[in-house]
């Protein structure tokens, strides 16, 4: 998503853009089944297809092709930091390499094959990491800036997030079944920022509203204060709820499978309980400017958040 558009897969084989606003079509390409990955990076929107083992570069504004890119089989995982995309080391497949954004000039290739967890532009860097190490490397060259070592390996789970970025010197990392902890360009060690006593689903750490949300395996959201780690309130609605969490004004809002809609107060009291029509929900996206996006089965809706009033 950006400022005024929105990119969605659909039909098994096509990258369709939207107007963020009212939901017209701006354009409509074929790119190939199921994409390993779709990334929007500045004018251009990025995607790996499945059966295409190629990167292609589109023009956001068109969905012209502006180049492609030959790649190993099985390649996945797509980062853009600056003026480089970095692809590569899904499951371990293939080595990393790096094009340039503008007109996908290959930079350079590691020797061999690599696992990573979904990488995150960071620092200056992009930062990987596998098993109980995470490092950060210089995209232009490949070369490795620092290394750390985790207490806990890092939860790997396809194209899920592991890493949560807080600010440019400080990154959450999820490890193990109940553990984040906390990396700092500024420092060599690794820090505990949170350990809960049941068990968290392994996917990162959300970071909205100045609030660090932490989804239980068993119940809702957990909240979490970015400077010291202590937990802050649970949301447990007694329904499974989806990943995303929105800002509204001064509180936020969730939603659960079912379609419900739960606007919470800031300090996490549920306010406000609106059912809607949609029978399954699979997440919700903030589009910012008092409107977020429903993602559901076959379907989008934008939703505008109004304190007093809400719309469809």
């Amino acid at each position: 998503m950006t400022e005024d558009r929105v990119i969605i897969h659909e039909r098994h084989s096509r990258l369709v853009c939207l107007n963020r606003y009212d939901g017209s079509v701006r354009w409509d390409i074929p790119i190939g089944t199921w994409p390993r990955a779709v990334v929007v990076a500045g004018d251009y929107c990025l995607v790996v297809a499945q059966n295409t083992d190629q990167l292609s570069c589109l023009d956001l504004a068109t969905g012209s092709v502006v180049w492609c890119a030959g790649l190993r089989p099985y390649s996945g995982h797509v980062v853009a930091s600056g003026e480089t995309v970095v692809v590569g080391g899904w499951r371990g497949y293939t080595p990393m390499a790096a094009f340039n954004l503008k007109d996908g000039r290959p930079l350079w290739q590691t020797p061999r094959r690599m696992a990573t967890v979904l990488p995150l532009p960071w620092g200056g860097g992009v930062l990987l990491g596998s098993g109980s190490e995470t490092w950060l490397i210089d995209p232009r060259d490949g070369r490795e800036l620092v290394r750390r070592r985790l207490p806990e390996p890092l939860t790997d789970v396809d194209d899920v997030p592991a890493f949560t970025m807080i600010d440019s010197g400080r990154c959450l990392v999820r490890c193990g079944l109940r553990s984040v902890m906390c990396i700092r360009l500024s420092s060599e060690f690794v820090d505990q920022f949170f350990s809960h006593d049941a068990d968290l689903l392994p996917w990162a750490a959300e970071f909205t509203g100045g609030v660090v949300w932490l989804r239980e395996r068993r119940a809702g959201y957990l909240a979490v204060d970015p400077a010291d780690g202590s937990a802050l309130w649970k949301v447990d609605v007694r329904q499974p709820l989806v990943r995303g969490v929105v800002r509204d004004g001064e509180g936020f809002v969730v939603a659960s499978e079912g379609g419900v809609l739960f606007r919470l107060r800031s300090d996490g009291h549920i306010l406000e309980r609106s059912p809607s029509s949609v029978a399954r929900v699979a997440a919700l996206r903030d589009l910012g400017a008092g409107g977020m996006l429903m993602v559901t089965k076959g379907t989008l809706r934008m939703i505008a958040i109004d304190p007093c009033q809400r719309g469809e």
